[in-house]
């Protein structure tokens, strides 16, 4: 009887293999070109996070508002250097999902080390496969539970 009960979920175990699987790029949103202005000054960016989808174009404009910075982009190896009233532009794809920090390159104070930022490239795969699995879950337990009720299993 066990056999049964197990060959019952098998379709739940495939669907749910599938949904960890499967590439979800089907639901990300379409590429464009993401335009930030990013200002650097008194130990910190501004703004902290950026936010793209995957596949985006990313142009960044470095703005130094009061000594001379840099912008060090982990994972991209984006790099560029700014002095105060010039702008700079750097430009990449974000091609890989994940959090990455972004820091300043140039030693430009006592508090250097803490000037970092937060580069967010999405869509979030896991949160779209944990909703999956979850689904999945619960159809199982419901079909389970219709196909082979609890009173059946007192009687065993």
């Amino acid at each position: 009887m066990l056999e049964k009960r197990l060959a019952a979920l098998l379709p739940f175990a495939v669907l749910a293999a599938a949904i960890l699987a499967v590439p979800l790029d089907l639901f990300a949103a379409a590429p464009v070109t993401r335009q930030v202005t990013l200002k650097a000054g008194q130990f910190a960016f501004d703004p902290p996070i950026l936010r793209v989808n995957r596949g985006d174009r990313v142009v960044i404009t470095l703005q130094s508002t009061d000594v001379v910075h840099g912008l060090y982009v982990d994972g991209y190896g984006v790099s560029t250097r700014v002095e105060p009233g010039i702008s700079k532009q750097v430009e990449f794809v974000a091609d890989r999902a994940g959090k990455f920090r972004y820091r300043c390159s140039v030693s430009c104070g006592n508090l250097h080390p803490f000037m970092i930022g937060e580069l967010v490239v999405a869509p979030n795969d896991t949160f779209v496969r944990a909703v999956g699995l979850a689904l999945v879950t619960a159809l199982a337990t419901l079909f389970y539970l219709r196909r082979f009720p609890p009173a059946e299993a007192a009687r065993e």
